[in-house]
C-alpha cells in the first residue's frame, strides 16, 4: 500500500470545516514561482503546474531506473499547493486575479535530497525534452498558522477567511501574513473534474500570539 500523505497527516490536509490552529513543521518543495491569473488558458500558471508534475512524477518513478533514492518508499505523490500574494495589497485581492504572485508547490517525501532533486530535473529535461530550469528546491517552514477546509468556489474563500480571523483573534492570535509568511492553499479536488461548490480547499494563514 502506497504511502498517502493526506491520510497519514490529516492534521495538516484533511482538516474539517471549522478553523483550527495547527503548528506546521519544515517541509521541502518542488516549487515554480510566477506572477498573473491562475485562470489564463495556456498562461503561467498552467505550465507552471505541468513542470512540477514532470519532476514528482520522474521522483515517484525512479524506483524503476538507475538512480535509486536512499531510504525510498512508494507513495501517493502530495496534493498541489500554492502560496499566494499581491504587492500593496493586504490578504488577497479576489477580483484582481491578475496581480497574483505565486510560488505553486508538491510536498517532497523526506528522503528526497537536494542531489536527488537536482538528478530529477536533470532526467525530466532529458526525457521529456522540455526546460525546467524555472523549477527549484524550496524549503518551508510555516510554524504556527489558522487553517480551514473551504468546500465551494475558490472566488468563495473570503468567507471561510473571515470565519478563521474571527476564530484566530478568539484565539488569542493576530494575523501575521508578511513577505516571508504567505496566505496558503492545498489543492484536494481537480478543478477540471469537480463542480465548482464541490472544491476542497485548506486555506492556511500563519498567525502569532497577541
Amino acid at each position: 500500500m502506497a504511502f498517502d500523505y493526506k491520510k497519514e497527516y490529516k492534521e495538516f490536509y484533511m482538516p474539517k470545516n471549522k478553523p483550527s490552529i495547527v503548528t506546521v513543521p519544515c517541509m521541502n518543495y518542488i516549487a515554480v514561482r510566477g506572477h498573473g491569473d491562475p485562470n489564463q488558458e495556456d498562461g503561467e500558471y498552467k505550465r507552471a503546474i505541468g513542470l512540477l508534475y514532470g519532476i514528482a512524477f520522474t521522483i515517484k518513478m525512479s524506483k524503476k531506473g538507475d538512480h535509486q533514492i536512499e531510504g525510498y518508499f512508494d507513495y501517493v505523490v502530495p496534493p498541489l499547493e500554492g502560496f499566494w500574494w499581491q504587492d500593496g495589497v493586504s490578504g488577497v485581492d479576489y477580483t484582481r486575479k491578475e496581480d497574483f504572485n505565486w510560488i505553486s508547490v508538491i510536498r517532497l517525501p523526506d528522503f528526497v535530497t537536494k542531489a536527488d532533486f537536482d538528478w530529477a530535473v536533470e532526467e525530466a529535461t532529458k526525457k521529456k525534452k522540455q526546460d525546467y530550469s524555472k523549477v527549484e528546491f524550496l524549503t518551508y517552514d510555516e510554524g504556527v498558522c489558522v487553517q480551514c477546509m473551504h468546500i465551494g468556489a475558490y472566488d468563495d474563500e473570503p468567507a471561510t477567511v473571515a470565519k478563521m480571523h474571527e476564530y484566530m483573534e478568539e484565539q488569542g492570535y493576530t494575523l501575521d501574513i508578511n513577505e516571508e509568511r504567505l496566505h496558503h492553499e492545498i489543492y484536494l479536488s481537480d478543478a477540471r473534474k469537480v463542480a465548482p461548490d464541490k472544491l476542497k480547499t485548506v486555506i492556511r494563514h500563519p498567525v502569532r500570539k497577541v
